[in-house]
């Protein structure tokens, strides 16, 4: 029988960008696609369902090495999505089989030799969990709240960030060890939503205020921070490290102001790490990979048990993944972004 040939849409990365990424950068393309595999390969060949839309995509977008690779001009994007396995050569994927790891930007993609697929071990959550809470994502804010620094009972954390995709989680994990959370977002709607739904003690808009120094200190965190939850660097780092405690522990997960700067933007008090004894790590989720079944079992049962609950953005259609992505960088997204290119 002959094989099957289809449409595949496409999302291509044009060239290296300085500055704010914008759809232009992006281009939308149609390639045909057989639906077969090489004989003696252990390649696979998914249908792509979901799409994750991360910051940390943008430093990718940069000729530089990093923690990881750059993308190639003219090349399809690249990033963690959820897909159906249609046809494998490799002995660990079946037809049918749904899979979470890296793919493109693309209605299918042939992973060779599978490399970086996970299975997906439970479908009773919906699929687009395993880009959020049941993925890296989770796993990443596990770390850096469980293992990392781990706040106690009855300390005071602080998380800049705190309505995207990691903060929404780091805020509940927090409150789930007994601690005073107050979260930072960027519109009231968001802060409404870390009160009201998320279940942190307090919340603010950024936007709305001239001086976070002073915000943080007089009103939000009068007592200090002992535990800060970093997405953001920048200003409300500088702000965060006048108002820490002695003793005080840093988790370093990301720094999305500083992913459209040409050269990073310098920390003017850092002297406070020594002043303070402040302990300040940084962590990926690659590095804890060995941990992620683990997690998986872990955020199930949280999430059976109504201990936590998770928001998604999602926008439906390949072709509107570009404006999602670049949405990010403009505080668009409420919750994890996802985009939807079908169902099943």
């Amino acid at each position: 029988m002959a094989s099957k040939e289809v449409d595949n849409k496409q999302v291509i990365f044009k060239d290296y960008i300085n500055g704010l990424p914008d759809e232009s950068d992006m281009l939308l393309k149609h390639n045909k696609l057989t639906l077969q595999l090489d004989d003696g390969s252990q390649d696979v060949l998914v249908k792509n369902l979901y799409l994750s839309c991360d910051p940390y995509m943008r430093i990718r977008m940069r000729n530089i090495i990093a923690c990881t690779t750059p993308l190639r001009p003219g090349s399809v994007i690249t990033g963690n999505g959820v897909s159906i396995v249609l046809i494998s050569n490799h002995p660990e994927f079946q037809q049918g089989d749904f899979v979470t790891g890296l793919i493109g930007w693309e209605e299918y993609s042939i992973i060779p030799g599978g490399m970086n697929l996970m299975k997906i071990k439970y479908t009773d959550a919906p699929l687009s969990y395993y880009l959020g809470v049941l993925g890296l994502v989770g796993l990443t804010t596990y770390v850096g709240i469980y293992e990392l620094n781990s706040p106690k009972t009855g300390e005071s954390v602080y998380i800049s960030a705190a309505a995207g995709a990691v903060g929404q989680l780091a805020g509940q994990f927090a409150k789930l060890l007994g601690c005073y959370v107050v979260g930072s977002a960027g519109s009231k709607e968001k802060v409404d939503l870390l009160k009201s739904r998320l279940g942190f003690d307090d919340a603010f808009n950024y936007k709305e205020e001239p001086d976070l120094n002073a915000a943080l200190k007089s009103r939000y965190l009068p007592n200090g921070i002992d535990v800060y939850f970093e997405n953001v660097g920048g200003d409300m780092l500088e702000a965060v490290l006048e108002n820490m405690n002695v003793h005080g522990r840093i988790n370093v997960c990301g720094m999305i102001s500083h992913y459209n700067l040409e050269e990073g933007k310098g920390i003017r008090n850092l002297t406070q790490l020594i002043f303070k004894r402040l302990k300040m790590d940084a962590f990926i989720a690659p590095d804890y990979v060995h941990m992620y079944a683990e997690y998986v079992e872990k955020a199930r049962e949280y999430l059976k048990e109504g201990k936590i609950v998770y928001i998604e953005d999602i926008v439906d259609g390949l072709e509107n993944a570009p404006s999602a992505f670049v949405g990010l960088f403009h505080g668009k997204n409420i919750g994890k972004q996802i985009v939807r290119i079908c169902d099943k």
